[in-house]
């Protein structure tokens, strides 16, 4: 049976900017949803998430000792801070809306 699951249930974030590129990483919350985490967070899934918002190439970096994986998303923050009107023109808070993708996984 499948259950549905938000990231934020499965692991906890951070996020930061530099110019129009944000970056966003996650930590499984447990050692045991690392693995899971790294087969359904994909660089592919989290691009097709943030759809629009993410106009460049999005690249995963795994971090196995941490269990955590880095997000470098490039083109996504409208320009930067001086070029965007975004109201978060900034990436500080991008991982929060990344908390709140699905996930669906066997039980």
């Amino acid at each position: 049976m499948k259950k549905t699951y938000y990231l934020k249930d499965l692991a906890h974030g951070r996020s930061g900017d530099k110019g129009d590129r944000s970056n966003i990483c996650m930590f499984a919350r447990k050692p045991e949803d690392f693995e899971f985490l790294k087969q359904e967070l994909t660089a592919a899934r989290v691009k097709e998430y943030f759809g629009d918002l993410v106009k460049g190439d999005v690249v995963r970096y795994e971090v196995d000792s941490l269990k955590g994986f880095n997000f470098v998303m490039d083109k996504a923050l409208g320009g930067g801070a001086t070029m965007s009107i975004r109201m978060d023109n900034l990436g500080k808070t991008m991982y929060t809306a990344l908390l709140r993708m699905k996930l669906e996984r066997e039980e």
